[in-house]
């Protein structure tokens, strides 16, 4: 199987030279007699003057240089890129689900209402949580929801605690959202990839609120002594909060309930194929054991007389943490893949997504090492650190390079306690057949010419990119690009 695909350099549309046969004419000016200061002043848009053919090739084109779930492997370690199945994409395109607003009655909104409660109660049931809130606007927002959460209940209780536990394996967004809620950050350092309880049970005084915790965690690895983490944590009065970005490995064999913890937040697009990234619209649910349920942000959907309601009447709340109710298209989204798997489609789907993840990984460990040589779940990271000593090549190398081969690279460098890091998730969607033709791939080319993978990606639009210059000196339209002189 050959994932490459062709690219091509696609001029900007200004500087396309093709007069339309066809065409419009896109020099607006203002209209006749319209001269007061308060009218709208219509300028040049300096809009090409092409034919519709022309447009559409340009747009076709553009579409075609992108790289998406749909048309190859995506193996991005740790964020679960999933195929969103268009069944999903369809009926949030409905037109009375992209024509609602959230400043209509709620007596003209109950489908909505009811698809958000029932969500909230799916989302328990596969927790173990008691309540959830739909309203944060991704996982991030969901982890900064749960730490407010963890604020408000100690200030509730009179109780100053300011310091959460965050592993050495942990995602790096954890230490941001509580550092972002007020809290001192202390990193703990793993123990054969996992929590180190001893280190913990040392660590745990009457000042730590919580611990964040990845089950599995970044490694791909089960932190097998959740039960005993939370024991120490619930003994000292703390609470245990849990990142759900990898519970694609997980549901239907247990959950962050049955392991002790009182706060979960979902991410919707990586466990429930919602679309990921873009910069939004997203969901990142949070959950909540029932001493927690009052500080959720508001509004929280409720049913009560027989009709859906939007509860704003919750002193202890943290508050608001999004315009309205959330992003109710992303929310059917999810609705709609939980009910179209149903309870045994979700089990299967994680029971996939581990076999997949264990059989890449054994695929390629005569090329690449793998720390910690246990059963992963649905993720691993291989180590490419032998590669560099031995030929000079880096994970960077070799992740460029896929991208020539059609593969979208792995995670890199990332977790950092893995040198030359490369995180690999398959996810349940990839059949036999594509991952031997990925490991094939991994494995031809840690054995490539060494020039050849330092100077990849070649079949791009651009080559390889000065990233630190890139994120130093950000150019943010082509007329600035222009500009400076850089052309195209």
């Amino acid at each position: 199987m050959n994932f490459s695909q062709a690219h091509w350099e696609e001029p900007l549309l200004n500087e396309i030279r093709a007069p339309a046969v066809f065409g419009f004419d896109s020099k607006i000016r203002q209209p006749a007699g319209r001269t007061d200061k308060g009218a709208l002043e219509r300028r040049s848009l300096q809009l090409p003057d092409v034919s519709e053919r022309y447009l559409m090739k340009h747009y076709v084109n553009l579409s075609q240089m992108n790289y998406s779930v749909d048309n190859g492997p995506h193996l991005l370690g740790s964020c679960t890129m999933k195929y969103n199945p268009k069944v999903s994409e369809n009926i949030a395109a409905l037109e009375k689900v992209a024509r609602i607003h959230p400043l209509q009655p709620v007596e003209t909104v109950q489908g909505a209402l009811r698809i958000m409660y029932e969500l909230s109660r799916a989302l328990c049931s596969i927790s173990g949580m008691d309540a959830v809130s739909l309203q944060p606007a991704g996982g991030a927002q969901g982890e900064f929801a749960g730490m407010l959460i963890a604020r408000a209940y100690f200030e509730k209780k009179g109780e100053k605690r300011n310091r959460i536990l965050v592993p050495d394996s942990a995602h790096g967004t954890n230490p941001a959202s509580a550092a972002m809620a007020g809290y001192e950050v202390r990193e703990l350092p793993s123990k054969d990839g996992m929590v180190d309880v001893g280190l913990l049970r040392k660590s745990v005084d009457e000042n730590v609120a919580a611990i964040m915790l990845t089950n599995p965690n970044t490694l791909g690895l089960f932190e097998e002594d959740a039960g005993e983490i939370a024991d120490i944590m619930h003994e000292r009065g703390a609470l245990l909060y849990y990142d759900g970005a990898n519970m694609n490995a997980i549901i239907g064999k247990t959950n962050p309930g049955a392991m002790g913890f009182d706060i979960v937040h979902f991410n919707l697009h990586k466990t429930f194929a919602t679309p990921h990234g873009g910069g939004g619209p997203g969901a990142g649910p949070v959950g909540v054991r029932q001493p927690l349920e009052k500080f959720l942000p508001v509004p929280v959907v409720v049913h009560r007389n027989g009709a859906y309601d939007l509860d704003y009447d919750r002193p202890d709340s943290i508050g608001k943490l999004h315009s309205f109710y959330g992003n109710f298209g992303i929310l059917l989204r999810a609705y709609t893949y939980i009910i179209m798997n149903g309870s045994s489609g979700l089990v299967r789907n994680s029971e996939k997504a581990v076999l997949n993840s264990n059989y890449l990984m054994k695929r390629i460990s005569g090329t690449y090492s793998v720390p910690h040589k246990k059963l992963k779940k649905h993720e691993f990271v291989a180590s490419a650190s032998e590669i560099k000593s031995r030929r000079g090549v880096s994970a960077l190398d070799i992740s460029k390079r896929l991208i020539d081969h059609g593969v979208h690279p792995p995670t890199i460098y990332f977790p950092q306690i893995v040198g030359e890091a490369l995180m690999i998730e398959p996810t349940e969607n990839l059949s036999k057949d594509t991952l031997d033709d990925i490991a094939r791939i991994l494995a031809e080319t840690a054995s490539e010419p060494a020039e050849l993978l330092h100077t990849a990606p070649h079949s791009t639009g651009r080559g390889r990119i000065d990233e630190v210059r890139a994120a130093r000196d950000m150019v943010f339209t082509w007329k600035e690009l222009q500009q400076r002189g850089n052309g195209r």
